[in-house]
């Protein structure tokens, strides 16, 4: 599914000084995979999976998803996979505040031009259990149930590519293990999860745990899931 070859990703700083972010990363994520990628503030697992997500093109390398090279697409051709095949979920959320739960997971709709199905909104909401919260405000939902509107939002248009940038940064260890559950119980019915954490315990939940140091992966594992994962702190 996804296919990254010697990908490289060159900043400039406002003096003009190149900082490499990534450097010859090459990776293979089949369809189905529950990916993780772990490291240092700045070791270049953010830029990584902006590339995945088409937010950000690589300077050097190619990109493939789903056998196609999407490292070269303009901003409009990079939107439009975006729209069509990926769905974020990102530690702060990201809500459209002064508006309903049911609303905010109806807005990636309105991104393709295709015609509001409400009945799959409200389904969505109930696949992570909260049809019973769908018109509150995000204002009067917990953090959890906040980061549950957000993994509905991004099922709208049915991408099989989901990617996580720590969605259990700003929750409580309950509300965490929740949304690691529900994220395992996604890929368990065939997503594709890529997600990006700092914390041993929420990579636990992954088939597999890439570290990432300097802008380069120094290991690639595949790892058992336990029987019940620890909870995300």
């Amino acid at each position: 599914m996804i296919k990254l070859s010697n990908i490289g990703r060159t900043y400039h700083r406002g003096d003009g000084t190149p900082v490499q972010a990534l450097r010859d990363v090459s990776l293979d994520i089949t369809q189905g995979e529950f990916v993780t990628i772990r490291g240092a503030s700045g070791s270049g697992k953010s830029t990584l999976l902006n590339i995945l997500g088409c937010l950000d093109t690589p300077t050097d390398g190619a990109y493939l998803l789903g056998g196609e090279d999407v490292s070269a697409y303009s901003d409009r051709q990079r939107s439009h996979v975006r729209n069509q095949r990926i769905g974020f979920v990102f530690q702060a959320f990201n809500l459209l505040p002064r508006t309903t739960a049911l609303e905010n997971v109806e807005i990636p709709a309105f991104y393709v031009n295709e015609a509001i199905d409400r009945n799959k909104a409200l389904s969505l909401l109930k696949r992570v259990g909260l049809s019973e919260r769908a018109r509150h405000f995000t204002s009067e939902l917990s953090g959890g149930e906040q980061q549950r509107v957000a993994i509905a939002r991004a099922l709208m248009n049915d991408p099989p590519l989901l990617l996580a940038d720590e969605p259990t940064g700003n929750l409580d260890s309950d509300a965490g293990r929740s949304i690691m559950e529900l994220l395992s119980e996604l890929n368990s019915e065939g997503r594709t999860i890529v997600m990006v954490t700092h914390d041993a315990q929420v990579a636990s939940y992954a088939q597999r745990e890439l570290v990432i140091q300097d802008g380069a992966i120094v290991s690639d594992q595949q790892q058992s899931k336990p029987a019940t994962a620890g909870s995300p702190d």
